[in-house]
């Protein structure tokens, strides 16, 4: 066990999948010195029995606060080391060790492979090898066969698997809380860490398996919260993030995306719409 080290996670009525990623933690070379858990559903998580210590705190909101939950796994956490898994992933064996090594001996920012799985690829009796050869990489964000490399685009930042020390955390300024609800959180991460010198990279060999469940693209359920998560993050940067997501929004012709000044709203997407842009249940992204 490595006392220094605090696994953040939240949970929103995901019982199932915060059971495995625990039984991951609990499978791991080095296991962490607690696993720090926001609850931010409706329910309340159930702690199941695990070889290190597990806390739960409740942040409410709706919708869902995530850069604030985030921050509250922070501040609670014992370690020095702060690893960050999303509830819907399985951590690997190496996960704990090589992602917590990483931050102890370079300053920097990272984010770990994440191999994404389709329904019914998780079943009693897992093991990491069936995880391993069901997994697939994700299309768009590349990592290293081995070891770690930079990544110059803040964008690629994603918040479901990473790692960094307290102290950079603290540079970075945390999540911005004035993201509520999907979207844009995570990249703004990104980018807040490049304006305060916390290089990011992208590290092999700790890997994470995501667990499936349904999703849209472009995600129509969260259109409200993008759009304001979008205008918020162009005001702060002067630029706009989510563009493939936006993009889809005009071409359904929801919004206008005018050269210079505001999206404007022209609609609000249909009972049907949403239906029709959930992905196939095969489809492990």
């Amino acid at each position: 066990m490595t006392s220094d080290v605090s696994v953040l996670t939240l949970v929103g009525d995901r019982q199932d999948h915060f059971d495995r990623l625990v039984a991951g933690l609990a499978r791991s070379t080095v296991q962490p010195g607690e696993l720090v858990v926001s609850d931010i559903g409706e329910t309340p998580v159930r702690l199941p029995a695990a070889p290190f210590p597990i806390r739960r705190i409740a942040v409410a909101g709706s919708p869902p606060r995530l850069a604030a939950a985030r921050n509250r796994t922070a501040e609670a956490a014992y370690g020095r080391r702060l690893l960050f898994l999303d509830v819907d992933c399985i951590p690997g064996r190496h996960f704990v060790e090589r992602l917590s090594a990483a931050i102890e001996t370079t300053d920097g920012l990272f984010c770990s492979e994440v191999f994404y799985l389709p329904q019914g690829a998780v079943s009693d009796g897992w093991s990491e090898h069936d995880l391993a050869t069901a997994g697939r990489a994700h299309p768009v964000r590349r990592f290293p066969s081995a070891g770690m490399r930079r990544e110059d685009n803040p964008g690629l930042f994603w918040s479901l698997a990473f790692g960094v020390m307290r102290s950079a955390f603290e540079r970075i300024g945390g999540f911005d809380e004035r993201f509520v609800g999907y979207g844009a959180e995570d990249t703004d991460f990104g980018f807040a860490a490049r304006k305060n010198g916390v290089p990011l990279f992208m590290l092999a060999g700790a890997p994470a398996f995501h667990q499936h469940h349904r999703t849209f693209d472009p995600p129509l359920q969260h259109f409200d919260a993008i759009l304001r998560n979008a205008e918020r993050f162009h005001t702060k940067w002067d630029v706009w993030p989510m563009s493939g997501w936006l993009d889809a929004f005009a071409d359904l012709g929801l919004i206008d995306r005018p050269a210079t000044g505001p999206i404007v709203v022209r609609r609000q997407p249909t009972a049907d719409e949403i239906s029709t842009a959930a992905r196939p249940p095969g489809e492990p992204f």
